[in-house]
């Protein structure tokens, strides 16, 4: 045991020796190490940090948040056709549905075009009408003034909830609270401005306007009254696929469809956005995987072929050390060492690139989160160096061992 311990510290002081002597052959060689240890960190940590943001995001609106919108199969879109909701389905809804702590309608303005001017400034924002239970629903609340009450949505009122970037677009004053904007030619007075909530994936989630349902409605004519999203909170302890079910049924009565039609509407939960988000970072992950495969294998090539060489140009060397007493142990340590040394010499440098690059894109890209590197991402990356170490670097290692020293002391 003693001997064995020895022949590894001599042959990894050897192999440092050799690596500095060496410093531009061996940093070229390490490359193909260096850049997929790079690829996985920076995707592992730029898909963290997104899977973190988008959790804080879902919480932030509510988890138990659902929406029922319409959906259009391919089918049916080849063909034409286009599903919606329209009002009196939210009336019946809310009418009918038990376990539902809070629920409301959101409708688009097409009919204003998301055009909103102040003063000498206009900007380009999307435009919903909603009710008084909007802020329950999605947790929105004003910073700034009130939200929208039952008396403004009964009334028509021409009033609005602004958000924070619509307030920087048109140069307003930070409390814009009773002011005007025109909004295409019409005219609606401020009434609050929403809380922050900053940017996701790029998009601005305070680039809005919320004004009232029945305002909004009336606005955009009859021929769109019928084309809204459905959103609702259950009750705490409420079941929420009886809730589901429940409403599908009084949906599919509401539009007689039979047993084989399908449904012209769909949930979305914050579940069911964590899942989706998940395949794409699994497919992600998965691409990112077949780049560092080929990037480590194309290292781990490179650790051999050069340890091979080095072995060759190392062959009276070694010839000398085994005439000195040098055992085939000694000398397979040294050159399995040097190899294992290169890779993990690789890994380091891959592992602090990929930081630096998951920070760049973190800086880069709007609501991508922190750069968040997990342990198990660092072991993964020295797990796969070491075994890629050891695995090329034996076959030239067991090449040196095996040399004959008169043959190695000859060797020109």
């Amino acid at each position: 045991m003693g001997n064995l311990l020895h022949a590894i510290i001599e042959g990894a002081k050897a192999a440092i020796q050799s690596i500095f002597a060496h410093a531009m052959r061996s940093a070229l060689t390490t490359l193909g190490i260096i850049i997929g240890v790079a690829a996985v960190i920076t995707v592992v940590a730029v898909m963290e940090g997104l899977s973190s943001n988008i959790s804080k995001e879902l919480d932030d609106m509510g988890s138990d948040m659902v929406t029922l919108r319409a959906f259009t199969s391919p089918d049916q879109q080849m063909l034409g056709l286009s599903n919606k909701l329209n009002y009196n389905d939210f009336l019946q809804l809310k009418a009918k549905t038990d376990g539902v702590r809070d629920m409301t309608a959101t409708m688009t303005a097409f009919s204003l075009g998301g055009s909103v001017t102040y003063g000498r400034k206009s900007t380009q924002t999307m435009i919903t009408g909603t009710d008084s239970s909007y802020q329950n629903v999605v947790s929105t609340y004003p910073e700034f003034g009130r939200f929208l009450s039952q008396s403004d949505d009964l009334r028509r009122r021409r009033v609005a909830i602004v958000g924070s970037s619509v307030i920087k677009k048109l140069d307003m004053p930070e409390n814009p609270v009773g002011e005007f904007i025109n909004l295409s030619g019409d005219w609606f007075r401020i009434i609050g401005v929403a809380e922050t909530r900053g940017q996701m994936f790029g998009f601005d989630q305070d680039n809005y306007i919320i004004a009232p349902f029945s305002t909004i409605r009336s606005l955009n004519g009859a021929s769109a009254t019928d084309n809204i999203d459905i959103l609702f909170r259950p009750e705490a302890d409420a079941d929420l696929k009886g809730i589901q079910a429940q409403m599908r049924q009084i949906l599919r009565k509401r539009h007689k469809l039979s047993g084989d039609d399908p449904d012209y509407f769909e949930f979305i939960t914050a579940e069911k956005t964590r899942k989706q988000f998940d395949s794409i970072t699994n497919s992600v992950t998965f691409v990112a995987a077949g780049v560092v495969g080929i990037s480590l294998l194309v290292g781990g090539i490179g650790i051999m072929n050069i340890m091979l060489v080095s072995v060759t140009e190392r062959t009276k060397e070694i010839g000398i050390a085994k005439a000195l007493g040098a055992t085939p142990q000694f000398i397979l340590s040294q050159f399995l060492i040097e190899a294992l040394l290169l890779s993990l010499f690789g890994g380091v440098i891959g592992l602090l690139l990929g930081y630096g690059l998951a920070a760049l894109v973190g800086l880069s890209m709007p609501g991508a989160g922190s750069v968040t590197v997990p342990m198990w991402a660092i072991w993964l990356s020295f797990g796969f160096t070491t075994t890629i170490g050891v695995v090329f670097g034996l076959a030239p290692a067991v090449k040196a061992a095996k040399l004959n020293p008169v043959d190695a002391l000859r060797y020109e």
